[in-house]
């Protein structure tokens, strides 16, 4: 059955934020005397699916791209969660456009190959012969890896390399040639995309991209994912990750607007690798996506917490505050 036990992942008041699912016995409820536990479940259960009801309604037909990486990658009861998550999300209509990263998997196989691993800024150089480790492994076994488990749950998805129907062209990096094959995105194939949603489909994309001289690029999967929300107009871009969102002392804000988070950073409070999260968010959000989230992968269900219940368990990225629920 599904449970509902209290997390502290957040400082949040409300019914349903202050919970996590799980799947386990209803212990929780064995104090009351009998029936009335019984009850008290189901009560609990029904308030959860009547919370999301306006929310399934409201994202009918909508796009979101999720960007997956982080320990929700790794950990099988994460991986599990997350296919479950991603199928009922198209279960409910709502369209799935999943990209994903597979940093440690690249670096794990080149280690295997000899192949030294080097990085400027945070990202990988990628000579050719990088570059045809960075394409057997996201596009291989990662991605068939997340294609297998959201069919194991009853989705159904499709792999696509960006190579795939001209999904993702781009270009060499610009601002730093020392990277080598690592590419900006400067074209997506949106139609290809929306075909496979309206088929019901899941493209999960592995972020590899091309131009017209046929050469293949290593694209950040963060990139690829802003690039892909704006091509597609999505109501959503969906970060998850093991950050949990934007900290104010020891709580997650809820929501940031544009005007808010130049106050935060030059207050602070967003600071260090949180920074350029908030200047991609913002770009991302004048590309005309609706919403940015941070969300953390390690608590387990955050993305169905975080789109169907009202106080959400991570942040977002807006760009005029909304009122409060």
């Amino acid at each position: 059955m599904l449970l509902l036990t209290e997390a502290t992942e957040r400082n949040t008041t409300g019914l349903i934020a202050t919970y996590t699912m799980r799947t386990e016995n209803m212990e929780d409820f064995n104090h009351l005397p009998k029936g009335r536990g019984e009850q008290e479940q189901h009560s609990t259960i029904g308030q959860v699916l009547i919370e999301a009801l306006p929310y399934i309604r409201q994202f009918e037909d909508k796009t979101f791209v999720i960007k997956y990486g982080g320990a929700a990658m790794k950990d099988p009861l994460l991986k599990s969660a997350f296919a479950q998550n991603i199928t009922l999300l198209r279960k409910v209509g709502i369209n799935v456009v999943l990209v994903h990263g597979g940093g440690d998997a690249i670096t794990g196989v080149a280690k295997t190959m000899g192949i030294e691993t080097q990085f400027v800024h945070g990202k990988r150089v990628t000579d050719i012969e990088m570059i045809s480790v960075v394409q057997m492994t996201l596009a291989g076994k990662v991605n068939q890896d997340i294609v297998r488990l959201i069919s194991e749950h009853g989705g159904k998805a499709v792999g696509v390399s960006g190579l795939d129907a001209n999904t993702i062209k781009a270009v060499a990096c610009r601002d730093n040639p020392l990277l080598g094959l690592v590419g900006e995105i400067t074209e997506i194939n949106t139609a290809y995309l929306d075909l496979l949603c309206q088929a019901r489909l899941i493209p999960v994309i592995a972020p590899i991209g091309f131009d017209d001289d046929s050469n293949v690029y290593n694209i950040n999967a963060d990139d690829a994912a802003s690039a892909i929300a704006i091509a597609l107009k999505a109501e959503k871009l969906i970060y998850v990750s093991d950050v949990p969102g934007v900290y104010h002392g020891t709580t997650i804000l809820k929501s940031v607007c544009k005007a808010e988070a130049a106050n935060l950073i030059e207050s602070g409070v967003i600071s260090g690798g949180m920074i350029p999260k908030a200047l991609s968010a913002y770009k991302t959000l004048d590309g005309g996506v609706n919403k940015i989230h941070l969300i953390d992968g390690r608590l387990i269900h955050s993305l169905l917490l975080e789109i169907f219940t009202n106080q959400g368990v991570g942040t977002q990225f807006v760009t005029e505050k909304e009122p409060e629920l």
